[in-house]
């Protein structure tokens, strides 16, 4: 596949790992593609923590579910039906996750970059995640960020350091297929925007 081919072809998936293992060759390719991201300042604020207990997924997965059902419960009618039907099951159906964070202080104390904006560097930690993404796209896998979760319950479920921000739950692994059509766009949960609604030109 070509760059364009990947970034098209990448989805987010929840519903169609197989738990098959990941070749040690292939995993080193994926986190070296993410550690090949742009940096602010060549800070590199990111780590990679591989988790591959089932009893911490599980754990996490339990969690994530408490947290899904309580954002269920805030909905009604055709939101909770659509809502209903996406899957969080991929924290423990797929050969392992990586927990992506971001730490504020590497580089530091003066970020090249980051004078004026404060966020670069964790927007950074972001181009890390997409690089892996499309890594792992590009390799045949299937990548799936989970989202329900409180960063405190994380931290300790880690023993990440005070500090170190966790950013992304990442379940990574093979899969049956990538769906054509992305989750929420297939569940009628939301529809892509137009390109050219959201260019502007020299002013908003």
């Amino acid at each position: 596949m070509n760059l364009y081919d990947v970034i098209h072809r990448r989805r987010d998936v929840r519903a169609e790992f197989t738990g098959a293992p990941i070749p040690d060759g292939v995993l080193d390719r994926i986190l070296t593609a993410a550690h090949a991201a742009p940096s602010v300042g060549l800070s590199q604020p990111w780590d990679f923590v591989l988790v591959r207990d089932p009893d911490v997924r599980r754990a996490f997965h339990d969690h994530v579910r408490a947290e899904r059902d309580a954002f269920a419960a805030t909905l009604t009618g055709d939101a909770a039906a659509r809502f209903a039907r996406i899957k969080i099951d991929g924290v423990v159906e797929s050969s392992l996750s990586i927990v992506v964070t971001y730490d504020a202080k590497r580089g530091g104390p003066a970020v090249l970059g980051r004078h004026a904006i404060a966020d670069a560097g964790l927007y950074s930690v972001c181009l890390a995640v997409q690089n892996l993404w499309l890594a792992a796209t590009a390799e045949g896998l299937g990548v799936g960020w989970v989202s329900f979760y409180r960063e405190p319950h994380l931290r300790d479920l880690l023993g990440i350091p005070e500090g170190i921000r966790p950013v992304a739950w990442l379940c990574v692994g093979p899969v049956t297929h990538l769906e054509t059509v992305p989750d929420l766009e297939r569940h009628g949960w939301r529809h892509r925007r137009p390109l050219d609604a959201a260019v502007h030109h020299d002013r908003w």
